[in-house]
């Protein structure tokens, strides 16, 4: 490592302590992480922005604010308060997390990246920060925001995913023995408001001088990436079915999309429209002209709505009143079929 970037730590950790985000879960300055937030916050932070996450991080953690709280929720009651925030799966894996916390370690989040691995959920750029984070262990810690700033850094050629492993290896060169924690949350704050992916503001940040990217006048050029595949393209119908003043929902497998959530039933998602195919009844089925898209990380969706009523009873899920839909915490798909259905009348 050259001298230039042995002094990248002391400009961005100077930079950091005058314009550092104001973040519900990170400690003021001085003060001392609180492991349950950080451990929270990264989660929730995996596949949403800031702006989503602040109230509804807000709102988790005064519904469950320590491990053990969140250890004795029932499994329906996370789900419900998940809906928006990602892959239910990750909420499956905050609730046995926490659960083993609970169990094993006394109710305390283990402080070492090889402990925190062994935690449900826990894949190593979520051990790393909350090592560092929360600890304040030396550890190399590469979001998003990071593989940008030292991909423009050290203008790494190496497209990506491929590429991550030669960025995770620079970012180790300049990660510091002292305040690790402080250094990634930094790394963070400069990819956030700085280094941004388009129109990075390379004047005002302090460590451009460091950057080669900015050198070659190509910051933008950098991480480089592969040309997106087309996403599939999918069609389903979801099914409302009403029967004194309530709609029947069921519960989705525990494995796969939207596993163990309640939702509205619906037949197989394929390659052409399937119709009333896999309804969950025989019903005088009514097709609306509305639909609902929704999209995945790996394929797109498009749901046809069929509504219909029942005087009978029905070998399958539970009758959730219409009044009171909002609490069942259906996932975002399923809450927009419902919203469409009752627009529709």
């Amino acid at each position: 490592m050259d001298a230039k970037r042995r002094d990248i730590a002391p400009k961005l950790l100077d930079w950091y302590d005058r314009h550092r985000r104001d973040l519900p879960w990170r400690a003021a300055a001085g003060a001392a992480p609180d492991p349950y937030r950080v451990w929270l916050s990264e989660v929730m932070l995996q596949q949403t922005t800031v702006a989503t996450v602040r109230p509804r991080f807000a709102a988790w953690v005064e519904r469950w604010p320590t491990f053990a709280d969140l250890a004795a929720a029932p499994d329906e009651d996370v789900m419900g308060a998940w809906a928006g925030l990602g892959y239910y799966a990750r909420a499956r894996n905050l609730l046995a997390a926490a659960r083993t916390i609970a169990r094993d370690h006394a109710g305390h989040l283990p402080d070492t990246e090889a402990a925190l691995r062994a935690l449900p959920g826990f894949g190593d750029y979520t051990a790393a920060a909350v090592a560092a984070i929360a600890f304040g262990r030396r550890a190399v810690v590469v979001d998003a925001n990071v593989e940008r700033v030292v991909a423009r850094l050290f203008a790494i050629r190496d497209p990506l995913p491929a590429g991550r492993r030669a960025i995770r290896a620079a970012a180790d060169t300049i990660t510091p023995d002292a305040r690790a924690g402080d250094f990634a949350q930094a790394m963070m704050d400069l990819g956030s408001a700085i280094c941004t992916p388009r129109k990075p503001r390379c004047l005002l940040c302090p460590i451009a001088g460091d950057c080669d990217a900015l050198a070659a006048d190509t910051p933008e050029a950098f991480p480089v990436k592969k040309p997106k595949a087309a996403r599939p393209h999918r069609h389903g119908t979801i099914f409302w079915l009403e029967r004194d003043g309530a709609v029947l929902l069921v519960r989705r497998p525990d494995k796969g999309l939207l596993g163990g959530m309640r939702a509205l039933p619906t037949g197989a998602w394929s390659d052409a429209p399937p119709g009333l195919a896999d309804a969950p009844t025989a019903a005088d089925w009514r097709l609306l002209d509305e639909q609902v898209s929704h999209g995945f990380t790996h394929f797109t969706l498009d749901l046809a709505l069929a509504v219909a009523r029942t005087h009978h009873a029905v070998n399958m899920g539970e009758w959730w009143p219409i009044a009171r839909l909002d609490e069942a915490g259906l996932p975002t798909l399923f809450a927009k079929a419902a919203d469409a259905v009752r627009r529709a009348g």
